[in-house]
């Protein structure tokens, strides 16, 4: 395989490897964007729904944004479904 020309394309080539190994770990995984109070009830919601023990269901990663907004991602085992 040639090697990356340019940043960009080696930056693709991580992202796809990436992607590649999350879609195989058997994990489900869903972002969201909200303000504080509704980042804390879909987050209460989807533990209900898949609780941590049966699902290993967890906050894969949150962040603070402007704007009073908090970015996370949940996950979930496949099996869920």
């Amino acid at each position: 395989m040639a090697s990356p020309r340019t940043p960009r394309d080696l930056a693709d080539r991580i992202a796809a490897r990436r992607r590649q190994a999350r879609a195989e770990d058997g994990f489900m995984r869903e972002t969201f964007t909200l303000p504080p109070e509704e980042a804390r009830a879909t987050a209460r919601a989807f533990f209900d729904r898949w609780p941590a023990a049966a699902y290993m269901s967890e906050i894969e990663w949150w962040r603070e944004l402007p704007g009073d907004r908090i970015e996370f991602r949940m996950r979930r085992l496949r099996s869920a479904d």
